[in-house]
């Protein structure tokens, strides 16, 4: 074997295919488009995963899980990381520049990971309850706030139903006397004689 006789193994290169070149080709007359149809036409060309107006796969298939778009915003930093870097003060700069963090970070945050057993200031880093304690406990600091507890919601109040005044009974027993006495009037009028003159209430 010499180097000028080495060439690929057979079927692994193939020639690449001339289109519409004629039925020498070997793509025929039409150029692998076929005779009839959409796809023989020019422009008949649709979207891919286009299945003719019924719903696609991509879109048959349920969906699973959530990709957060701000998910490499915040990176996390180990403990063991703040060891190896050569400086006191760290800020997200410096952790970049240590390849700590990458460069399209946003935020950083030190969690417990690993050991520290050097002084280290953080700036603008925010740390978990135990990345703060290890931080102290090596005699570091950190500006990050303390976070607080929310405040409980207090239940609203229920406003307590009113009870009902004692003159509105009276009131009414006033009116039902009242309704009683026209009642008694209607009736006199409708049993009362007719007038002389042979019309219930005529002129005379």
């Amino acid at each position: 074997m010499e180097l000028n006789t080495l060439k690929p193994a057979p079927g692994s290169k193939h020639a690449r295919k001339r289109v519409a070149r004629g039925i020498g080709s070997g793509t025929g007359k039409t150029g692998g488009r076929g005779h009839k149809g959409q796809r023989a036409r020019s422009g008949g060309f649709h979207k891919v995963g286009f299945e003719g107006g019924q719903m696609p796969l991509q879109r048959r298939l349920p969906k699973r899980g959530f990709n957060s778009l701000t998910r490499d915003d915040r990176a996390e930093v180990r403990l063991s990381d703040l060891e190896r870097i050569n400086a006191e003060k760290i800020d997200l700069a410096a952790l970049k520049k240590a390849r700590v963090v990458p460069e399209a970070a946003l935020s950083a945050k030190v969690i417990v990971s690993g050991k520290l057993t050097r002084k280290v200031a953080l700036t603008g880093i925010a740390v978990s309850k135990g990345a703060r304690a290890a931080i102290e406990a090596a005699g570091g600091s950190t500006d990050a706030p303390i976070p607080q507890p929310r405040p409980k919601r207090e239940p609203k109040a229920v406003p307590v139903p009113q009870p009902q005044a004692q003159a509105k009974p009276a009131k009414a027993k006033e009116q039902s006397g009242e309704a009683k006495a026209a009642k008694a009037e209607r009736a006199a009028r409708r049993d009362a004689p007719p007038a002389p003159g042979g019309k219930k209430g005529g002129k005379a």
